[in-house]
C-alpha cells in the first residue's frame, strides 16, 4: 500500500502523480490529443492575446504564472475555449479589457466581455454563423436566421459554395464577408432579413442534385464531382466557364471521363 507521502507526491513538472487506479487519460498524452484538435489560427490568435496582455499588464500579467509550463497549460485553455471567434472580436475584446481591467481577465471573463460586445446586437460567432449558413443554404429565403447578417454573409459567400466546397476552402470567404457585415452593424445600420417567395427559384438546388447524381454515376466522391462540375455555375458561354470546364476535363480525362456541357 502507498504512503500518504507517494500518494501526495508531485511530479517532475509540480503536478500531483496520476492516480494508480485512474483509468482517465493524464498528462503529455492527453494534451497532445486536445492540441491535436486546435487550429493554428486559434493558437495564433492566443499568441496575440497572451502578447498584448504581456504588454498591457507588464508585471502583474508575470505574476500569474510562476513556470512557462503553467504559460502553455493556460494558452490551450484558451484556446480550446476561443476557437470560433475571429480575429476583430478578439481584439476588441482586448482593447476593452484595456481600458477597464487593472488585471489580466481570467477566461470566463474574457468570454464575458466578447459576448457583451457582440450580443448586444445578437451576432453570433463566426463560426456559428457559418454553420448555420451551411445547414440552411438550401432554404436561405424562408429560414429564419439568427441574425439577418448571416443570411447576407451567405448570400455573398455563395449558397452552392457553402453546400458543396470543403470548409478550409470556403470558411475564410465567408468570415471575411460576415465580419465585414458584423462592422456595419455595429457602426449602427440595420439589415433586412429575407423576404420569402412564393416560388423559390429550383435551378441552384437542380444543379446541386444534378452534380450529385453525376458523381454516383461516375463513382466519384461528391467533393471531386462538385470540383469538376463547379463550371457550370458559371454563365453560359463564358469565358470563365470555358477555362474552368477546359481544367476539369484534363483531369477527368485521366480517368477515362468525359464532363457534360450542361445540366439542363
Amino acid at each position: 500500500m502507498k504512503t500518504p507521502a507517494e500518494i501526495l507526491a508531485k511530479s517532475v513538472n509540480g503536478l500531483p502523480q496520476q492516480s494508480w487506479t485512474s483509468k482517465t487519460p493524464t498528462g503529455e498524452n492527453a494534451q497532445q490529443s486536445q492540441n491535436a484538435n486546435l487550429s493554428v489560427e486559434v493558437k495564433t490568435f492566443v499568441n496575440m492575446i497572451f502578447a498584448r496582455f504581456m504588454a498591457i499588464y507588464g508585471h502583474k500579467f508575470k505574476s500569474c504564472f510562476e513556470t512557462q509550463d503553467e504559460i502553455r497549460i493556460a494558452k490551450r485553455e484558451w484556446a480550446l475555449s476561443l476557437d470560433g471567434y475571429s480575429e476583430a472580436e478578439l481584439v476588441a475584446a482586448i482593447d476593452y479589457c484595456k481600458e477597464h481591467s487593472a488585471w489580466m481577465p481570467t477566461i470566463s471573463e474574457f468570454i464575458k466581455v466578447l459576448r457583451n460586445l457582440t450580443g448586444d446586437h445578437g451576432l453570433p460567432v463566426a463560426k456559428h454563423a457559418y454553420e448555420e449558413a451551411c445547414n440552411f443554404s438550401d432554404s436561405a429565403s424562408r429560414h429564419h436566421w439568427t441574425h439577418p447578417a448571416i443570411y447576407h454573409a451567405g448570400k455573398a459567400t455563395g449558397w452552392f459554395r457553402l453546400r458543396t466546397e470543403d470548409e478550409a476552402d470556403v470558411y475564410p470567404d465567408f468570415r471575411y464577408n460576415y465580419d465585414v457585415l458584423c462592422r456595419r452593424v455595429r457602426a449602427g445600420e440595420t439589415m433586412d432579413s429575407p423576404v420569402p417567395v412564393a416560388l423559390p427559384d429550383k435551378s441552384d438546388n437542380a444543379l446541386f442534385l444534378f452534380i450529385q447524381s453525376w458523381g454516383e454515376e461516375n463513382n466519384l466522391k461528391p467533393e471531386i464531382a462538385s470540383k469538376w462540375l463547379f463550371y457550370l455555375t458559371k454563365p453560359k458561354g463564358s469565358q470563365v466557364r470555358k477555362r474552368f470546364q477546359t481544367q476539369a476535363q484534363v483531369d477527368a480525362s485521366a480517368m477515362g471521363i468525359t464532363l457534360p456541357d450542361d445540366y439542363q
